[in-house]
């Protein structure tokens, strides 16, 4: 079944709009905007900020690195003009080198205290924007991750972080020494010699051009890069996790050529980044050194000529040295820096993705204590992904407290659209929903859910111990509540045995249980959960006969003074139900118990008839 998308698709390609598509930004939609090409870095610095202290120091430690850098050039202009003549002293060159060596010193020292607050800055940053991006798709509903891959959203959580990391830690920290150097280098420039300087600022504008040329065209491709790179992510994520079925109908080969395939895509395009990152950076260092080569040749003929000392040229040639590589630097600095407004833009698709079912501004409170009742009046539904049918039509259905109702039909009736409109991850588009005589649009969701307990038809569980599995249906449990609930599901003789007893890692995905097992866990966990409402979806269907029969036993305590919804394919499960609802295309057909039903001789009993006379075969 398709969920309803809060948003369109994570991609690049604009979606046809429909009705429950939130519009994107403009520069989320938008994977090139050619005007505001950095925009995106915003929601960075923005995060950035928060650290005033640290920003601060980096910013000290900047202009101390910076400063330094332009004093040694200046410094060996000192030395040339006075050490260097025929009546300067040995006391009086050791003191120009000693001088020198000091400068270095507090270059090196102020270099690490840089890399120490940048590098800070990065990882921190990094980590507070996967903070709010995760707060935030935990506050959307499953349709979400139906219409959008986990695995490719898993990808952007590492790869494009990644990315950010480095411009906080290393791109913005080089652009701001670079630029700091730059700036302070023309000044000393101009200050040393006016005249050769002036040749170089004609030629600032020639390096400019192409970084803005090439850089709007940068941007397109670095986001595109970084979507080829979360698909080899999930590409990967989705065989590995599936090596079983892949080994067992032999597609090794098929597979790998599948890997190929997305990895020649991810490489193609990045040589198409490198290559218009090689032509800007090519271009402007063309440019910048060769004005640089021209303006010394100037100062070369005005030293012959006497009119500027062999030491200024000289502390000239290492400032313009270190303005060219400056500017140079700051090609790929920029670079860079648009590499990372494609990542920030694609997180900021998540972050700014909005629930679509969402507590009111006023939510109506629950009635305590609670009674388990439930009420569909004329519900009619359509996922938003095929609005053209109606999951459910004009659906009622009344369950008094402590009652037990199985939903039975084939497939595609509607009997899990049931159990996610009862757990309000989605809104029907007609009628009403009530639980304990409140409507489900008017409460909290967190507040209704509280009041639910569910078995899943697999039974989910965490890389996490078995403790912490089995807790998740109340996480203060203590030891006691957890070894009662367990008993009552029969769980606890296997959960003994285990290496290290309830802190024994269960594996990825509970790997280290069987499925009986694990559908055990779940119902231990539905068990702590103690809620009013049970709902059970083909909580028995994936097992064996044996571990079938421990698991409804189990079943049968957890049902115990609740109201209890029941899917099942298999009709000799829900036999015990106080009511039998049969579902077909949406409607019910039927409705009763397992012995009135079966003599009706409708959909019921042509369903019951098929089942036994199979199970008898």
């Amino acid at each position: 079944m398709h969920g309803e998308p809060q948003t369109r698709e994570l991609s690049d390609t604009p979606d046809d709009t429909s009705e429950g598509a939130a519009a994107l930004p403009p520069e989320a939609a938008d994977p090139a905007p050619k005007s505001r090409s950095l925009a995106p870095l915003r929601m960075v610095f923005g995060t950035a900020v928060q650290y005033p202290r640290q920003i601060a120091f980096a910013l000290l430690a900047l202009l101390i690195t910076s400063a330094a850098t332009l004093a040694i050039p200046w410094r060996f202009k000192v030395i040339i003009d006075e050490a260097f003549t025929g009546s300067a002293t040995t006391a009086d060159i050791s003191h120009a080198f000693q001088y020198l060596l000091m400068i270095v010193v507090i270059l090196g020292i102020g270099t690490a205290l840089r890399f120490y607050f940048v590098s800070w800055l990065g990882e921190r940053v990094v980590a507070d924007i996967r903070l709010q991006v995760q707060q935030n798709l935990l506050r959307l509903s499953p349709g979400f991750y139906e219409e959008n891959s986990p695995k490719e959203i898993s990808s952007r959580m590492t790869s494009d972080t990644a990315v950010i990391e480095n411009v906080v830690g290393t791109t913005v920290s080089v652009a701001l020494r670079n630029s700091l150097t730059a700036i302070g280098g023309i000044g000393l420039l101009i200050y040393l010699a006016p005249s050769l300087t002036l040749g170089l600022l004609i030629g600032i504008p020639l390096v400019i051009a192409p970084i803005v040329y090439f850089g709007r065209k940068i941007r397109a491709v670095s986001r595109s890069s970084q979507d080829r790179i979360a698909d080899v992510g999930a590409y990967v994520t989705e065989v590995l996790s599936a090596m079983k079925i892949v080994q067992s109908f032999g597609q090794e080969a098929r597979e790998g050529a599948r890997f190929a395939s997305v990895v020649e895509e991810t490489f193609d395009t990045a040589r198409r980044r490198i290559v218009l990152r090689a032509a800007m950076t090519s271009v402007v260092i063309l440019l910048v050194f060769g004005g640089v080569v021209l303006v010394m040749w100037r100062g070369a003929i005005a030293v012959a000529e006497g009119t500027i000392s062999g030491g200024t040229i000289a502390g000239f040639v290492l400032t313009g040295g270190l303005v060219a590589g400056a500017l140079g630097s700051l090609t790929e600095v920029y670079g860079d820096l648009l590499r990372g407004a494609g990542a920030a833009s694609r997180l900021a698709e998540l972050l700014e993705t909005r629930p679509d079912i969402a507590p009111p501004a006023r939510p109506e409170r629950l009635p305590t204590p609670a009674r388990g009742s439930l009420s569909f009046r004329n519900v009619t539904f359509r996922y938003p992904a095929r609005p053209e049918t109606a999951a459910l039509k004009d659906f009622t259905l009344e369950i008094e407290p402590g009652e037990t109702v199985a939903i039975v039909g084939p497939s595609g009736a509607g009997k899990s659209t049931i159990f996610q409109l009862v757990e309000r991850f989605y809104d029907p588009q007609g009628g009403t929903i009530r639980l304990d005589g409140v409507p489900l649009t008017a409460a909290d969701p967190a507040e209704v859910r509280a009041r639910i307990a569910l078995v899943p038809q697999d039974g989910v569980l965490f890389s996490a111990n078995a403790r912490d599995n089995l807790r998740y249906g109340q996480w203060d449990a203590t030891d006691d509540e957890i070894w009662q609930a367990a008993r009552a599901a029969n769980a606890e003789s296997f959960l003994r045995a285990l290496p290290n007893g309830l802190d024994t890692y269960l594996g990825e995905g509970g790997t280290q249980l069987s499925g009986g097992q694990q559908q055990r866990v779940a119902i231990a966990r539905a068990l702590l959960r103690d809620a009013p409402i049970l709902l059970l979806d083909e909580a028995t269907s994936a097992l064996d006969a044996e571990s079938e029969q421990l698991v409804q036993q189990a079943l049968d305590k957890l049902m115990q003074n609740r109201t209890t919804l029941v899917i099942a394919h298999r009709l000799a499960t829900v036999r015990a139900a106080n009511r039998i609802v049969v579902l077909e295309e949406g409607r019910i057909v039927e409705q009763g118990t397992h012995d009135a039903l079966s003599k009706a001789g409708g959909l019921y009993a042509r369903l019951a008839r098929l089942q036994f006379a199979n199970a008898e075969a």
